[in-house]
């Protein structure tokens, strides 16, 4: 199958890119320089020349504090832009496979949220993906709208690194502990995306590592692994202070990828056992690992950047 992946920079995106390619896939992953998705014209100028099968987005706004002050911004690359890409593969009658978030939900549940729930978003980050999954819903038939969370993966921003340090400071970490959800390593979410859409079995999923857990206890489980030994300082929401407000519960129960795919997802303790062993070297002593990157999306002990 030939696969057009926008936003190739990305964290999913190059984990996704390489899985799919050695599954056989021919993949052409293009950055926003090569293709801002917010430009439709240039959307189709692509996807006439690419001719793919398959559209893959993994472009996004994903600082989830500053959507507060940059609406547009948000609701432009998460909500129009991907109307851009639907009309474009409803024009060519090509599939999309496009990702949303557990933030569209409010948190109010007290179970894991199903893909039969119905979205009540709390934050405009959560809004602008839940207009994205409008536009897919409402314009195409040929669709995966796949929901995930709490992403940490090897080349991005993400909760883990920020952690580590946080860690290296020998500062106390304050970390939230009324927050539930899921966290999920890019690499295991890419290998369920590429099982999937070999199925042709369409629709909204939810993809997340298993077993859900607090930011609190996500933050201890990471020193423990790393070996730091630090103070973790449980806080709640409102002491964070955050622009964004943040689901109590975000968990997303993954019925039906099991039954499609015939198997479930490792869970989140054996992912970051994973992750954190292919950067052995790195985290050592909390060193070279690129921890500058920061996270734009984190509820730990440093500003956003």
């Amino acid at each position: 199958m030939r696969i057009l992946v926008t936003g190739s920079g990305g964290m999913l995106a190059r984990d996704l890119v390489p899985v799919l390619s050695e599954q056989g896939h021919d993949v052409i992953g293009l950055v926003k320089q090569e293709l801002d998705i917010t430009d439709a014209k240039a959307v189709v100028n692509s996807i006439e020349k690419v001719t793919p099968d398959m559209v893959i987005n993994c472009a996004a706004y994903s600082a989830v504090d500053s959507a507060e002050s940059e609406q547009g911004s948000a609701f432009l690359l998460n909500g129009f832009a991907v109307q851009n890409l639907c009309l474009a593969c409803q024009r060519y009658n090509i599939a999309l496979v496009h990702f949303s978030t557990d933030y569209v939900f409010d948190g109010k549940k007290q179970r894991p949220y199903s893909i039969y729930d119905q979205p009540n978003p709390i934050n405009t980050y959560g809004r602008s993906k839940l207009l994205g999954e409008k536009y897919v819903i409402w314009l195409l038939t040929r669709f995966f709208l796949i929901r995930t969370s709490w992403l940490f993966g090897l080349y991005g921003r993400n909760f883990v690194k920020t952690m580590l340090e946080c860690g290296r400071s020998n500062e106390p970490v304050y970390v939230v502990d009324d927050q539930r959800g899921c966290p999920t390593w890019t690499q295991h979410l890419a290998q369920a995306v590429a099982d999937l859409i070999v199925t042709h079995r369409y629709g909204i999923y939810h993809i997340t590592n298993s077993d859900c857990t607090t930011w609190y206890d996500f933050a201890k489980e990471i020193f423990r692994l790393a070996k730091v030994n630090v103070e973790i300082i449980r806080s709640s929401s409102q002491e964070m202070k955050r622009p964004a407000l943040r689901p109590h519960n975000s968990v997303l129960d993954d019925y039906p990828l099991a039954q499609v795919l015939g198997r479930g997802m490792p869970t989140w303790q054996e992912a970051l056992e994973q992750y954190l062993a292919e950067h052995q070297r790195s985290f050592r002593g909390i060193g070279r690992i690129a921890l500058r990157e920061g996270s734009s999306n984190f509820e730990g002990c440093a500003p956003d950047n």
